[in-house]
């Protein structure tokens, strides 16, 4: 049986893990970096749009006191901030007011039919599979939770969220710390080894084996070569044989 099929606990990474990489890189992205001028110019004194700018605010000042080349954020006007925003998301900085803003921009490119989200041909039939046989299903992204939401709900296979047990995102602290997968299990009220954690990041994958989860690593169409051994490596959510472990 594969390390997948055998868990009782399964947390998942999105990007390169459910969805391919290109469809947040291509189209995602794009699609944020675009709007955002537009989106900010309408919301942007919504309090929940304001409270996003003052963090990212906060984190172009400290950007600026590590002496970062950045784009110039100068007035009190919202748009001021599209630069910056910018800047961001070329650089997929993993910001958790940037990550909130995009998942409100995302929202309305969910809603008027500019894209559904792109997900592997595996994940529907696996998550049926699996909550069949009474496995819990939890997300972990560094997008926002909105915006974790509004991915499975809007994919090309249907809305996924009733597979889904819960979601966690930036705010239970980086993927890159150990810390943050203790968080997670304790929120979890599981033993952290009874978790496996599912991903194509390498980083993420040894951070969470820090914190004692159990790990796979998840190699797809578009992934950064798989090299090395450290990790048993999944290339499917298939049952066996489809999948590759070692």
């Amino acid at each position: 049986m594969s390390l997948l099929e055998d868990a009782e606990v399964l947390l998942l990474d999105i990007e390169g893990t459910i969805a391919p990489v290109s469809f947040v890189f291509e189209v995602l992205f794009p699609y944020a970096a675009a709007q955002v001028e537009t989106f900010l110019e309408v919301h942007g004194k919504e309090p929940l749009v304001q409270a996003d700018l003052a963090a990212l605010r906060d984190e172009y000042e400290a950007d600026t006191g590590r002496g970062l080349i950045l784009p110039d954020w100068s007035g009190p006007e919202p748009t001021a901030a599209t630069p910056y925003i910018r800047f961001l998301i070329a650089a997929d900085r993993k910001s958790t007011g940037l990550k909130s803003l995009q998942g409100k921009i995302w929202e309305q490119g969910y809603l008027s039919g500019a894209y559904r989200s792109q997900i592997f041909a595996d994940v529907r039939p696996a998550f049926e599979r699996w909550t069949r046989a009474g496995k819990r299903i939890y997300i972990y992204s560094s997008g926002s939770i909105q915006a974790q939401r509004l991915l499975f709900e809007h994919t090309e296979q249907g809305d996924l969220r009733g597979y889904l047990s819960r979601y966690f995102d930036t705010t239970s602290g980086p993927k890159l710390e150990a810390d943050s997968y203790r968080r997670i299990a304790g929120q979890i009220a599981v033993d952290a080894a009874q978790i496996l954690f599912a991903s194509d990041h390498r980083g993420e994958l040894r951070a969470a084996q820090q914190a004692g989860l159990r790990t796979v690593l998840v190699v797809r169409p578009g992934n950064a070569l798989a090299e090395g051994t450290d990790f048993p490596v999944v290339r499917s959510f298939a049952p066996a044989p489809a999948g590759d472990e070692s």
